[in-house]
C-alpha cells in the first residue's frame, strides 16, 4: 500500500451553497450545502412518486449509455477505471450467500481519489444514474446491489492507500478501500504496537465498515463503529460537493457530530473517500473453548464472566448445530464435541494475567456444568481455535450442500438473551428449519446480547418457511426491547422492520435528512429507508 497523501477539500468548496431546502437541512449546515442548486439544475417535471415519497424516475437506457461514454472519456487516461465487462457487472450485482435477488449495474467505475469520485458523481447527476458504492462485497443485506434500472457501481478497492500514520496520537488516515486486516498487518510489520480493533468479516474495508455501523467479535472490549473509532470522514455529497466532517482532535464539541451522520447511512447520503480512525494498543491474547449442557446455562455463564471484570476481549456463544457444521466443513484441526459452546478470547498485559483470567473463567463455567475447557497452549493454536469461529457462515452452509442462507442479526438486552435463544431454537425445531445459531454477548458501557441464526434453504418452499421463521425471530427481539440488526446493517433485508422498531417520528426524521441531501434519490436507492406504511381509512 502507498502512503501518498491526498489533498484536503478546499475551503471554497466547503462554503458553497448556503441556501437549503428545509429547516432541518439548514441546521445540518455544511453537510447539505449545495443541495438547492443541485436540485434546481437537475429537476424534471416527470418525477414520479410512490409510497416511498422518494424520487424513482431515473435516466433512460439511452441516458445511461451517454453516461458510460462520458465516464470513458473522463477517465480516458486510466484504462482500468471504467468497465462494462459482463463478469465485472455480475461480480458487483450478485448477492453471495444471501437471499436477495441479483441485480446488475450498468457500469463499474474504479476511482483512485476524491477528485475521481466528484467527477463520476457529477456525471451520474447529469444523467440521473443511480450510484451504489461497493467496497469489500461482504454485505449480507444487499447493500451493494444496484436497483433494477441499473446504475453506476463505484468500486472503492483501488482507493486503498494508508495516507498518514500518527503513532504518537494513536490514529491513522486512510482511503476507504483499505482492508482492516491489511491495515493491522501493515502496522505490525512497521513495528507499531497499535491496531484497529473492529473486526467484521475478513474481506471488509473501512468505508463499508463505517457505512454499515459495523462491529465484530471484539465489541465486548472495544465497542462498535459508533464508539468514536471513526474520528472524521471526507465525503462526496450527491451535489458533488466535498466535505470533511471534523478535524483530527480526539475530542470536539463543535456543532453536530456529522461523522456519525454517515455512520450507518449505508452510502445513501454520501460517498466516503477518506477516514481518520483511532487505534488501540496491542495486548497479548489467548483463546479458550468450553462446552455446556444447553444454551441457557452457557448464556448465564457469560453474564457471570462479563460481570466478574476479568480481561475478556471476545465472548462467542454457539449452539450444537454450529459445532456440527464446523465438523462437517472440515477445515478445523480438531473434531469438536457437538454441544452448545463458548469461544472466549482473553486479553491481558502478561502471560500470567492471561492464565489468571483463564482460571477464573474455568471456575465460573464449571458452576454451570461446563466440560472440555480447552485453553490454547501457544499463539498458533489460539489462531486455529478462533478461525473455527470466524468460519461461521461456511460451517453453516456445509450442513446443507447447495443451500443459501437467511442470516438474522437481532440484539436484545442481555438479561433477555436466554429467553430469546430458547424460544428461537424451539421455533426452528418445530418448523423443521435447518439452522445454526451463533451469538455473542457484548459488554462496553452497557450489556447487550447479539446473536445470529443462519436459516438454510434450497428451494422456494424451504425459503418461505425459513423467511417466516426469520421474521418471527425479529418480532421476538423487538418485543424484548431489542433491534432487528446488531451489526449487519439494514440494506434491503431489514427495511420492513424499522417502523416498528424506531417509530414513525424517527423514520420521518431520517427520510427528511435523506431528501434534503439527496433529493434525486441517486445514492444507493432502495436501501435503509422503509416504505411508508399504507394507512387504511
Amino acid at each position: 500500500m502507498s502512503t501518498t497523501a491526498a489533498p484536503d477539500p478546499s475551503p471554497d468548496s466547503q462554503a458553497r451553497g448556503s441556501k437549503t431546502q428545509s429547516v432541518l437541512a439548514f441546521a445540518l449546515g455544511s453537510v447539505v450545502s449545495g443541495t438547492l442548486a443541485y436540485y434546481v439544475a437537475t429537476s424534471r417535471s416527470d418525477t414520479s412518486k410512490t409510497n416511498t415519497d422518494f424520487n424513482t424516475q431515473y435516466g433512460s437506457p439511452d441516458d445511461f449509455k451517454k453516461a458510460i461514454q462520458e465516464l470513458q472519456e473522463a477517465f480516458r487516461d486510466d484504462e482500468d477505471a471504467v468497465s462494462t465487462d459482463t463478469d465485472e457487472l455480475e461480480r458487483h450485482g450478485m448477492a453471495n450467500f444471501a437471499m436477495h435477488p441479483d441485480s446488475l449495474p450498468s457500469v463499474v467505475v474504479y476511482p483512485t481519489s476524491t477528485e475521481d469520485v466528484v467527477k463520476l458523481v457529477k456525471i451520474a447527476v447529469k444523467y440521473r444514474m443511480p450510484v451504489v458504492p461497493f467496497s469489500g462485497g461482504t454485505s449480507l443485506e444487499g447493500h451493494y446491489l444496484p436497483p433494477s434500472v441499473g446504475g453506476m457501481s463505484i468500486d472503492m478497492t483501488r482507493m486503498d492507500k494508508i495516507i498518514e500514520i500518527h503513532e504518537a496520537d494513536s490514529d491513522v488516515v486512510c482511503q476507504p478501500g483499505v482492508n482492516w486486516m491489511n491495515l493491522n498487518d501493515h502496522l505490525r510489520k512497521k513495528g507499531i504496537p497499535l491496531f484497529f480493533p473492529l473486526d467484521p468479516g475478513p474481506g471488509a474495508t473501512l468505508g463499508g465498515m463505517l457505512s454499515t455501523g459495523c462491529s465484530g467479535t471484539n465489541a465486548v472490549r472495544y465497542g462498535t463503529a459508533r464508539a468514536e473509532w471513526f474520528l472524521n470522514a471526507t465525503v462526496v455529497l450527491p451535489s458533488g460537493e466535498v466535505i470533511k466532517t471534523r478535524r483530527r482532535a480526539r475530542k470536539s464539541s463543535a456543532g453536530f457530530d456529522t461523522t456519525k451522520l454517515f455512520i450507518g447511512a449505508e452510502g445513501t447520503l454520501g460517498i466516503v473517500t477518506e477516514v481518520t480512525i483511532r487505534l488501540a494498543p496491542v495486548l497479548p491474547t489467548n483463546v479458550a473453548v468450553v462446552q455446556f449442557p444447553d444454551v441457557h446455562k452457557a448464556t448465564q455463564a457469560v453474564i457471570d464472566i462479563v460481570n466478574s471484570g476479568v480481561g475478556i476481549q471476545c465472548v462467542e456463544l454457539v449452539d450444537d448445530q454450529f459445532m456440527k457444521g464446523t465438523n462437517m466443513y472440515g477445515m478445523s484441526i480438531r473434531k469438536w464435541p457437538e454441544k452448545d459452546s463458548l469461544f472466549l478470547k482473553f486479553q491481558g498485559p502478561t502471560p500470567r494475567a492471561l492464565q489468571e483470567t483463564a482460571d477464573i473463567v474455568k471456575t465460573i463455567t464449571s458452576k454451570y456444568g461446563a466440560t472440555g475447557f480447552t485453553f490454547a497452549r501457544n499463539e498458533r493454536e489460539a489462531e486455529d481455535l478462533w478461525t473455527d469461529r470466524k468460519n461461521a457462515i461456511y460451517a453453516g452452509l456445509a450442513m446443507l450442500p447447495g443451500a443459501k442462507g437467511i442470516g438474522t442479526d437481532v440484539c436484545v438486552p442481555v438479561s433477555r438473551l436466554p429467553d430469546l435463544v430458547r424460544e428461537t431454537k424451539k421455533d426452528l425445531a418445530e418448523n423443521g428449519v435447518v439452522s445454526t445459531l451463533k451469538g455473542f454477548v457484548v459488554a462496553d458501557e452497557w450489556l447487550t446480547g447479539n446473536f445470529h441464526a443462519l436459516l438454510l434453504y434450497r428451494n422456494g418452499q424451504e425459503y418461505a418457511v425459513a423467511n417466516e421463521a426469520a421474521q418471527r425471530i425479529v418480532k421476538r427481539a423487538i418485543d424484548l426491547d431489542g433491534t432487528c440488526t446488531g451489526e449487519h446493517g439494514v440494506g434491503l433485508g431489514k427495511r420492513g422492520y424499522l417502523y416498528e422498531e424506531l417509530g414513525e417520528g424517527t423514520i420521518e426524521l431520517m427520510r427528511t435528512i435523506k431528501k434534503s441531501i439527496d433529493p434525486l434519490n441517486l445514492f444507493n436507492p432502495g436501501k435503509l429507508y422503509p416504505d411508508k406504511p399504507h394507512k387504511t381509512v
